[in-house]
C-alpha cells in the first residue's frame, strides 16, 4: 500500500529502527525490493534518482511501476523523489504520484537552503506528499563516477532553525558518510549526530550508507538515523548476478528468468542484508 515518508519516519523513530531506501532502475529492482521487503515484514522505500536513472520516461516507469504494484502489498511502500536540486523535478514527482520527495539545497548557504527548501515544502505538502531536505553535505562520487566533492559536517545548532524555518518532514543529515564507493572507510561522527538529536525531534536521514561498517550504522541507528539511502551496494550486488548469471547459461537463448535470476538472488541478499542490520524485519 502507498504511503508517505513521514507516516514510516514517525513509526520507525517511535520503534528505534532505521528502514532502508533503495535507488530502484525499472521492474528488477523495483520487484525485488518490493518482494524481499515484504517476505521480512519490512516497509519498502522505493527511491528514483534524479538524473541518469530518471531520465527521459524513466519518470514514467519507474513512477507507474511503483503505483500499479504497490497495492498488492501488504507492507507500506512509499515512492521517494531523491536529490531534486529544483521546483521543477518536486512538481514533476508532486504530479506523477510520488508520495515522498527529497530537495537537495545542501551546496547552498543556509539561507538560500532554507528558501528552495521551503518552496519545495509549500508546493509539496499541499498535496499530502512529505518532503526531505539535507543540511550539510555528503559528498562524494556522483552516480556517474565522474565528480568527487568533500563533505561538509551538519551544524548541530542549525539543524532546529532549519526545521522551523522550513516545516520539511526528515532531515538529512551529514555525519561522515559519502556518495558512491569508498576510497576509505569512514569514521562517523557519532557525537555529532547525537548533538543533532537533541536539538531537533525531525526523522534523521543518512545518506552514502553503502559500504559503511555495519557497526557504525547501528550505533547511528539507536542515536537517532531512520532512514538510510542505498545504492552503491546493490549495484555491486547485480554485477554479481551478471557474473553468476555468464556463468550458468547452458543455451544460446536463455529464459529471462535464468538470466536475471542470478541478478535477482544477488540483489535481494543485499536488501535482507540491510533490513536486518538497521533492526527493520519483522516491522508490520
Amino acid at each position: 500500500m502507498l504511503t508517505t515518508l513521514k507516516d514510516v519516519l514517525l513509526a520507525a523513530q517511535a520503534g528505534g529502527y532505521a528502514v532502508p531506501a533503495f535507488d530502484c532502475v525499472e521492474d528488477v529492482m523495483v520487484r525485488t525490493v518490493l518482494e524481499t521487503c515484504e517476505a521480512h515484514g519490512c516497509p519498502a522505500i522505493v527511491m528514483g534518482l534524479v538524473g541518469p536513472d530518471l531520465e527521459g520516461n524513466g519518470w514514467y516507469y519507474v513512477s507507474g511501476l511503483v503505483r500499479a504494484v504497490a497495492g498488492r502489498h501488504r507492507i507500506p511502500v512509499v515512492l521517494h523523489l531523491d536529490h531534486a536540486t529544483d521546483l521543477e523535478d518536486i512538481r514533476r514527482a508532486v504530479d506523477l504520484g510520488f508520495t515522498s520527495v527529497m530537495i537537495d539545497g545542501s551546496r547552498l548557504d543556509f539561507k538560500e537552503n532554507v528558501r528552495l527548501t521551503r518552496a519545495a515544502v509549500e508546493l509539496a505538502q499541499r498535496q499530502g506528499v512529505s518532503v526531505e531536505a539535507e543540511l550539510g553535505h555528503v559528498g562524494g562520487s556522483d552516480v556517474e563516477n565522474t565528480q568527487y566533492a568533500e563533505s561538509v559536517f551538519t551544524e548541530a545548532g542549525e539543524a532546529e532553525r532549519f526545521i522551523r524555518e522550513t516545516g520539511a518532514d526528515a532531515l538529512a543529515v551529514s555525519i561522515g558518510t559519502a556518495h558512491g564507493i569508498y576510497r576509505q572507510l569512514p569514521t562517523l561522527n557519532l557525537a555529532r549526530l547525537r548533538e543533532i538529536r537533541a536539538a531537533t525531534a525531525a526523522p534523521l536521514v543518512l545518506h552514502g550508507g553503502s559500504g559503511t561498517p555495519a557497526d557504525q550504522l547501528q550505533a547511528a541507528v539507536r542515536d537517532g538515523i531512520t532512514k538510510l539511502n542505498i545504492y552503491a551496494d546493490n549495484r555491486l550486488a547485480m554485477a554479481r548476478g551478471l557474473v553468476a548469471s555468464a556463468g550458468r547459461q547452458g543455451r544460446p537463448d536463455p529464459l529471462p528468468r535464468d538470466l536475471l535470476g542470478p541478478v535477482r538472488e544477488h540483489l535481494a541478499g543485499a536488501v535482507v542484508e540491510k533490513i536486518r542490520l538497521l533492526f527493520a524485519e519483522n516491522r508490520v
